[in-house]
Order: structure tokens, then sequence, then C-alpha cells
């Protein structure tokens, strides 16, 4: 382990909006005459964007002061090795948390907030100019952090993929998935929209949507509720997951379509997809999985976790 002040440090930003927009529209200039053609405010896009920017200055300041330093773009994390001691730092909305995470092991990740009044923050819990002083204390082991279970989907062909909120398994399309899903003594054919298996960060996101709209849809027909939803702890060691629409026919059953997976468990679904078939986490689909005919997955609580700074 190299000396404190030795420890490199890693910041993974992301691009604004308007960024985003300059690169598919060419110029600043042709960005706005595009959302304002469409009747949107455009001087949001700039203020987000200045304001991303003043406080990006202000971090990357923070970094010449400490030294050893890396600046990644979050496109480029699948691809990124870390060091083993490197110590990472996420500037932009809670979702880069949670996308960095996924590509550690172990590292300690601090969350920055770069717009107070525009972010809720979850995963954000210091501003830029906290960094000075935390680095120090996370470099000298002075800084405690919040333990992320995550989950993991293991193929059969060797390649795996890490979840920090949840995992998604189904079809690219509207078309509906086929697959055959097990857990335990329990196995069936299934036809649905794809299925989420979520950590218990994620019990608080998409999982709960899936969970209320369900519950809402019962209430209206007249099936008695259950008793309100409860998130897990973020380090739960257990996961949750859910059939999204499952189809009852001939060929599929909709018996096995929610329930939790212990870290000692492990939930295996087999595509019968010939195409379109893939697994992807946190919402980035373009870091996916194809997952078609004959392939099977394995899903379990990861063997890592993630380490947020507090």
């Amino acid at each position: 382990m190299p000396a404190d002040n030795d420890r490199k440090i890693v910041l993974v930003t992301r691009k604004t909006r308007l960024e985003e927009l300059i690169a598919k529209y060419l110029t600043a200039a042709q960005a706005r005459f595009y959302v304002e053609h469409l009747g949107a405010d455009f001087s949001d896009y700039q203020r987000e964007h200045d304001v991303y920017q003043a406080e990006r200055r202000v971090t990357v300041q923070a970094l010449e002061q400490w030294g050893r330093y890396q600046i990644i773009d979050r496109a480029f994390l699948p691809n990124f090795i870390f060091g083993p001691s490197d110590i990472v730092v996420a500037l932009g909305q809670d979702g880069l948390v949670a996308n960095t995470m996924k590509y550690l092991d172990g590292h300690p990740l601090i969350g920055l907030n770069p717009d107070a009044g525009r972010y809720d923050g979850i995963l954000l819990p210091f501003v830029p100019r906290d960094l000075p002083a935390l680095l120090r204390e996370v470099a000298g082991d002075k800084r405690g952090y919040k333990a992320v279970t995550m989950a993991k989907a293991a193929l059969t062909n060797g390649q795996t993929l890490y979840a920090v909120n949840d995992l998604f398994i189904g079809a690219r399309t509207h078309t509906s998935a086929v697959y055959e899903i097990a857990l335990a003594d329990r196995k069936e054919r299934q036809s649905s929209s794809g299925l989420i298996v979520a950590t218990g960060l994620g019990s608080t996101a998409w999982f709960k949507s899936i969970v209320t709209g369900s519950l809402a849809i019962a209430g209206s027909f007249g099936v008695a509720g259950s008793a309100p939803y409860l998130p897990q702890a973020w380090d739960a060691g257990a996961l949750r997951f859910a059939v999204r629409e499952p189809f009852p026919s001939r060929t599929s059953q909709v018996t096995l379509v929610c329930g939790s997976l212990e870290r000692a468990g492990r939930l295996s679904v087999r595509s019968l997809m010939p195409e379109n078939g893939v697994i992807f986490s946190d919402g980035i689909e373009a870091d996916r999985l194809d997952f078609n005919s004959g392939t099977e997955a394995q899903i379990t609580v990861a063997d890592r976790e993630g380490r947020l700074v507090v």
C-alpha cells in the first residue's frame, strides 16, 4: 500500500445535457435552436452546464493539490482498470455513483453533489469544497463508509455483470421475453416483460415502482391490499426479484413471479429467445450481456460490495 498522499485519485465525470446536445448538433447555437424550436427552455441547460463546470474546476483544483490523479468520463468505466489502492470520486448525479460503484472492488467511493439545488443527492453526501479534507481522511482510513450489497449475473460462457441497484433480464425491444426460471425446487417457463432483481439500494428505485404499481392496479380491481411496501437496507444480504407483466398461457406459468434471494441462494434463468435477449444493470443498456437461446444466467448476491464514503 503506497503512502497516503501517493494514492491515486480517479475522478469520474459525466457529460452535461448541453454537452450531449452539442455532440449531436455540433454547436451550442444549433443546440439552442433545436431546444427552443420545440418550445423548451434552453437557459436551464446552460445553467446546469455552467454550475457543473464551475464545481468541476473546484474539484480538479483539489486534485492538483493532492498530486496523482486521473479523470475519466463515465462512458469509459466498463474498460477502465482501477488500481487496488485507488480512491474514487464521482462528480454528478446519484446515478453516476451507482454506475461507478459496480466496477469497483472494495475501493472507497466519494460522491460529490455538483448542484445541490438540482439533485437530491442520496448518494452524494459531499460537495466539491469538502474534497481536500476528505481525501486526507479517506487515505488515512479515518473516514467511515456505508456498505452496499451488489448483485451478480454470471453466464455459462464465463461473462459476468454486477449491479448496484438492479439487474434487468429480458428482451431489448417491447416484445415478450421467453425464458425458464428456477429457484430452489421450483421451476417454470414464463413469458413476460422481463424480470428485475434488486439489491437493498435498488429496492428504493425501479423495484419500488414495480411493486407500487402492482399494488395500485390490484387495489383498483378490488383485490385486497397487503402490508405497505418497505425497502431493504443498503447492506442487506439478500436480493429481491419481480417478474414484470407475467402472461399465463398453455405454455407459460405465473406462480414464480416474485421472491427473495438469500446470500447462499441462486436464481437461474435460461433464455428461450433466439435474439434480442439482454441482461443489463443500473439502467445502462450499452454495457450489457447478450442473453439468447440456451444461455443460462445464475443470479446471486455478489462476492464484493460497494463502499460509499460517509
